[in-house]
């Protein structure tokens, strides 16, 4: 949780403790400055009262001591401090809660968890011991699985002090305004609360080379003598909204909500909001994109518990103020709700809370508005590595990218709260292969060889199609986006006339890849090799028999064909040529016309059962004019079982590749998105 100073607002669920007659003045002193909320101060006088403390009221005074260096982030301290406590036999269960709390603070989460249910067996509030535990669980979970965010400490804006709550304050999010304790600002004197430099608004803006300037102090109209903090400025640039806290020595003085407006190219005298009022604490102003709603964090009446996040409308044109509501029990509980941000949609509110499942001190949860503009679902954290074991709050994000800023007092930086910035790097899928003779493999076994020049089709799930053409070593590569179910296959055709593959081409593969990207969290690259079938002068198939003497398909042919019907539908864009040849016996003419009707028979059986489309097939009889065996060899057999043998490998059918570019004038024409041709890999790529 965070101290007053920084306009956290923190709970003031304190156990109320009477000096109970201590008469040590310095003791006394202590007491007040720690009901003040100045911490600083009190961890100070305390240490000097203690030793003159009786006995029986040292525990009281360790345990002040641990809750005001926890205020002020001295998680260590503060551990020491309640330990001591429970030593001298403080009573309160209370100190195992917040000792539990400072554990969790530093990971310690198995430690946090036996403190928890410490504070449970002591007799303290079930429902928050078992919350406490369930966080912890959470947390090591999150803390062993990060999410992809690539977090980077803002090191040329931040100082050796405390820069927290950072605004873009430009349309184009190239400025920045922070809140700011370094040296240099307006008092130059010792806030009463923290003992460090009061706090400041600063401005900072992008460079062309992408580096931050030094930020320069807002005006006096803005940073004062006292405490500002979280600036907000309107996306139109004519009006900051910010926190102003007062302070007054031993008195605890209630933080406020001002706003300034745009006089030329300073800022105006700011004013304070008018529903505010001086016996409540405001602070943390955020305006929506649109100028309508001004949400921030208060302990008004009428809340859940603790600081709650609130929002009013407000009328620009009339500077009329609506009556503020609460943003309802989905993001306000019992805990400390605070420095809300809001989308430029509006739809989705950031804040951080203390209570809600978290890793440790304020974590950063995300709620989403229905359609009645409530937040009435239930909030989310937003994990590891936006959130920590620290303190991690006052997030924004640069519109709808998954990028922006926000602050944390995290491990790693260069002062006690540092802004950091956060990006979600996109994910990186790529589809990696080879295209391969078939009888090889990139290997070297086999026969097989790269083949180039392959057309390989991938069609996405996004309705993309896109091509890439495998180059001389028939390698390919192709990009794959995120969400996306990809089906690939290869295309039958030429190919490049350098290549050493079949001259006549290649068959398109049986194989089709389905590769998904869905649901994957992490990079990936894909293999899909393929191997081609290259195409020869004629292409064999299983036997196709006929009736003696006849063209009639004997009825075990019709499977024989399904080959051919097959290699087909696998090749859409082919046509065909079926060859049917005779033995040598027999009147060459009679042959010649029966092997022109035999083909015919194969053509038509695919035509009228098989449904191809005629114009894709074409009929061609040889007669005895392409004997596969000659006579001479045959005439060399020694039986007529081998004879005849050899006079049937000369009766055959089979089919040759004709051509390449076939278009069915009857396939649906569909729309194709983003069409894209790739030439060998990534590196070459033409749009359509």
């Amino acid at each position: 949780m965070k101290n007053i100073t920084k306009f956290t607002l923190t709970a003031a669920a304190l156990v109320i403790f009477v000096a109970n007659g201590f008469s040590q003045k310095l003791l006394k002193k202590a007491d007040a400055a720690f009901e003040a909320r100045q911490y600083y101060n009190a961890i100070n006088m305390y240490k000097q009262a203690y030793a003159s403390a009786p006995k029986d009221k040292k525990a009281v005074v360790m345990f002040k001591s641990g809750y005001a260096s926890q205020e002020i982030n001295d998680y260590k301290g503060a551990e020491t401090f309640y330990q001591k406590a429970i030593a001298a036999n403080y009573d309160d269960p209370t100190v195992y809660l917040l000792l539990a709390e400072v554990l969790k603070s530093q990971m310690k989460y198995p430690e946090a968890i036996v403190e928890y249910n410490n504070y449970k067996a002591k007799g303290g509030n079930a429902k928050k011991a078992d919350l406490g535990v369930k966080s912890c669980e959470l947390a090591q979970q999150w803390k062993d699985a990060p999410q992809r965010y690539k977090m980077e400490n803002m090191s040329l804006i931040n100082s050796k002090e405390a820069d927290y709550s950072p605004s873009f304050s430009d349309k184009k999010y190239q400025t920045l305004v922070i809140t700011s304790r370094r040296e240099g600002g307006i008092s130059g004197g010792t806030e009463i609360n923290t003992g460090g430099n009061h706090s400041d608004l600063y401005e900072t803006k992008l460079d062309k080379n992408g580096k931050w300037s030094t930020p320069v102090l807002l005006p006096p109209s803005i940073s004062s003598a006292v405490n500002e903090g979280q600036g907000w400025v309107s996306k139109k640039g004519d009006m900051i909204f910010f926190t102003r806290c007062p302070e007054e020595k031993n008195k605890q003085v209630k933080c406020g909500l001002y706003m300034a407006k745009k006089q030329g190219s300073t800022w105006g005298v700011a004013t304070r909001l008018p529903f505010n009022n001086d016996s409540v604490q405001f602070g943390h102003p955020t305006l929506s994109a649109d100028g309508k709603f001004l949400y921030f964090a208060s302990r008004m009446p009428g809340g859940y518990g603790g600081i709650d996040i609130w929002r009013c409308t407000y009328d620009a044109k009339a500077n009329v103020w609506g009556q503020p509501t609460n943003a309802g029990p989905a993001v306000n509980t019992e805990g400390d709700e605070m420095y809300p941000t809001v989308s430029d949609d509006g739809k989705k509110l950031y804040f951080s809370s203390n209570y809600h499942p978290g890793m440790g001190g304020l974590d950063i949860f995300v709620a989403e508005a229905g359609a009645d503009g409530k937040f009435s679902k239930a909030v989310e954290n937003l994990k590891s590595p936006i959130n920590s074991s620290f303190d991690d709050f006052g997030i924004i994000y640069e519109g709808k990218k998954q990028r922006g800023y926000l602050t944390s007092n995290r491990e790693g930086g260069k002062g006690s709260d540092d802004i950091w910035s956060f990006n979600l790097p996109p994910l990186t899928f790529n589809v990696k292969g080879m295209d391969i003779s078939k009888g090889g493999s990139k290997n070297g076994l086999g026969k097989g060889e790269p083949v180039e020049g392959v057309k390989m089709k991938i069609v996405g799930s996004d309705g993309s199609i896109s091509e890439v053409v495998s180059p001389k070593d028939g390698n390919f590569s192709f990009k794959l986006k995120e969400r996306t179910t990809y089906t690939i296959s290869t295309e039958p055709g030429k190919t490049a006339k350098s290549s050493s593959f079949n001259k006549d081409g290649y068959l398109a593969s049986k194989d089709q890849r389905v590769i998904t990207t869905v649901g994957l969290d992490k990079s990936k690259d894909f293999i899909a090799d393929f191997e081609l079938t290259p195409v020869e002068r004629e292409i064999r198939m299983p036997a196709v028999l006929y009736a003696l003497g006849s063209a009639e398909l004997l009825p075990q042919s019709k499977d024989s064909l399904n080959f051919l019907y097959q290699t087909l539908i696998d090749n859409p864009n082919i046509t065909c040529q079926l060859n049917a040849h005779t033995d040598s016996r027999g009147d060459a003419k009679k042959n010649l016309e029966l092997s022109q009707r035999r083909a015919q028979s194969c053509v038509d059986y695919l035509v009228n059962e098989k449904k191809i489309p005629v114009a894709r097939l074409s009929a061609k009889g040889y007669g005895k004019t392409m004997l596969l065996i000659t006579d001479d060899v045959i005439a060399k057999a020694k039986t007529k079982q081998e004879k005849e043998a050899l006079h049937a490998l000369n009766r055959r059918t089979n089919f040759s590749i004709l051509s390449f570019d076939y278009v069915d004038p009857n396939a649906p024409k569909t729309p194709v998105k983003g069409n894209t041709i790739k030439k060998g890999g990534d590196d070459e790529e033409e749009e359509d």
